[in-house]
């Protein structure tokens, strides 16, 4: 993907990161809560390993869209920056667009595809998951 690491920021610039290693995975999600969230068709997420990521500006403000979730956002500016949940201990959900190079990172599948917008077609070959049963991960892994 992006050896050695990469970086991001919100609108504004007044926070900023960086993940000093490979995603995870990097996935697309059709979920309602992720839809009025970011207020998108689709959010598209790179999963990285907690341990990896560092704050190196700013901080972010955080809100409990659901019980055992957790989605930040810059205090200033209000741009959606990252998803933590309790069913993905050890990861941040960062979401592509905030990257620096957000081209970098294709996406390897789509999950909670049984929300998809109707109207929204995206034509590809990647695998799909009705939801997600195991994480992100497990759903990546099962390809």
């Amino acid at each position: 993907m992006n050896a050695g690491g990469f970086g991001g920021r919100c609108l504004c610039g007044q926070f900023r990161f960086r993940v000093h290693a490979d995603p995870v995975w990097v996935g697309y999600c059709h979920c309602e809560s992720c839809r009025r969230s970011t207020g998108a068709a689709v959010a598209t997420f790179v999963g990285v390993a907690a341990e990896h990521f560092e704050i190196t500006a700013g901080t972010r403000a955080h809100y409990e869209s659901s019980p055992g979730v957790r989605r930040s956002f810059c205090p200033t500016c209000g741009t959606p920056l990252s998803y933590e949940g309790e069913r993905f201990p050890g990861e941040v959900h960062l979401y592509v667009s905030v990257l620096d190079e957000p081209g970098k990172f294709e996406p390897q599948f789509h999950v909670y595809c049984a929300e998809a917008l109707a109207w929204l077609a995206i034509d590809d070959d990647l695998p799909r998951f009705e939801a997600t049963t195991g994480g992100a991960s497990a759903a990546r892994r099962r390809d």
